[in-house]
């Protein structure tokens, strides 16, 4: 299975979209009918309420939700967002989108955005930054915040591998000025094809469902408060047969989350540290998805050696997940980054190996492991052949 939500697809989302399907009820704008019927506007709602959200707009895709939050907080030309070198292509390419700068930034050993790197890169020019809670673990968004709050920037989450996920307490996506979450089959929790951005301004939140439903104003209410701006907009709308679905997943995410928690849990404990090979560090390791498990090695050449020996590989060799691996960055563009611009980047992907909790996906590197619904026996072979790819590489 491609994702732990995946797994957990049932009766409960089968019978919402035969809901749909009674009633032809195919977009989130029922003719006649108010369209607070709609299952759209339904997750918007639970969204809001489960994760004590601002204001929430469903789209068609992460990729969507992450162009629907920057437009809403009104980034354009001129304007730079440091981005980490380590995420999938999309969080950079919505920011080129715009007319804006991604500025690349390194990561830690936490494999999120670097905050000490950040404020280097900070310029002028800097409206934003987005923080990645890459492989589904918060980033540092205290040091985060703090870093924005004092430079008077925006901070925007893109937590499209971590929705459910948590930092001290407070829902990932939830704690920057815009958050956006991806429903995509390989993420915590699906509908096929599927987004969420969440606000925390109402005009920002008015300015992305403008920019999301053709220039409509919030639920198409002429007579509610807009942005008092005339704008063009584009259709990213979420459709009522993914939301069908996606209104069930969200009712599972905490039972997904406990899942993929319990099976780390006990991978962990089978799993074998050696001198030379330590766990990746985690700034919340409560609020930690769970749908990886990654160790770093003292040796690149003990990391492939693993990786080679699980038929895996090391996380520098993940798609457009890296930005070494990234040709949108190669070409003739104004963004041009190579292998060897983010050194402590390449060193650290270059070292480390990830195992799958829930999420198997070999772009992103984590083709080998286990599934949320794995027993006992499956996480045990998993284990032993992780200690043994381990063993012989550590002892060559």
């Amino acid at each position: 299975m491609p994702g732990p939500g995946f797994e957990f697809l049932g009766d409960e989302e089968r019978r919402n979209v035969e809901q749909v399907l009674a009633n032809w009820s195919l977009t989130r704008y029922l003719f006649d009918d108010p369209e607070e019927h709609s299952f759209v506007r339904r997750l918007e709602r639970d969204v809001e309420a489960l994760f004590r959200s601002g204001p929430a707009i469903a789209v068609n895709s992460g990729t969507s939700a992450l162009a629907t939050a920057l437009a809403g907080l009104g980034i354009g030309p001129g304007d730079e967002v440091i981005v980490p070198g380590y995420t999938y292509v999309a969080s950079i390419g919505s920011i080129g989108h715009f007319g804006a700068t991604p500025v690349l930034a390194e990561v830690d050993e936490t494999l999120t955005l670097d905050p000490e790197d950040v404020e280097r890169r900070i310029t002028p020019r800097t409206r934003a930054v987005m923080a990645v809670h890459m492989l589904g673990a918060p980033c540092d968004l205290e040091r985060l915040r703090e870093v924005t709050d004092r430079h008077g920037i925006l901070l925007i989450e893109d937590a499209a591998q971590a929705c459910g996920g948590s930092y001290r307490g407070a829902r990932l996506g939830t704690v920057g000025d815009a958050g956006a979450y991806s429903f995509n089959p390989f993420k915590v929790i699906t509908c096929g094809e599927g987004g969420m951005a969440l606000f925390r301004d109402r005009k920002a939140y008015a300015r992305g469902f403008a920019y999301q439903d053709q220039g409509w104003p919030p639920l198409r209410d002429n007579n509610g408060v807009g942005t008092g701006e005339a704008t063009f907009g584009l259709n990213l709308r979420m459709p009522e047969l993914s939301a069908a679905v996606a209104c069930a997943q969200l009712q599972r995410v905490d039972a997904v989350l406990a899942g993929t928690r319990r099976v780390r849990d006990r991978l962990v404990e089978l799993i074998e540290l050696h001198e030379g090979m330590r766990q990746r560090p985690l700034n919340d390791a409560d609020g930690d998805c769970a749908s990886v498990v990654v160790h770093t090695f003292d040796s690149a050449d003990q990391a492939r050696e693993v990786a080679v020996k699980l038929s895996t590989k090391p996380l520098v060799d993940s798609g457009r997940h890296y930005y070494g691996n990234m040709p949108q960055l190669k070409g003739n563009t104004s963004i041009r980054y190579q292998r060897g611009d983010l050194p402590r980047t390449d060193d650290l992907l270059s070292r480390s190996v990830a195992v799958s909790v829930g999420v198997s996906d070999a772009h992103l590197g984590s083709g080998f492991g286990v599934g949320v619904h794995s027993t006992e026996e499956d996480v045990a072979r998993a284990a032993e052949a992780f200690n043994s790819a381990v063993r012989s590489a550590v002892t060559a």
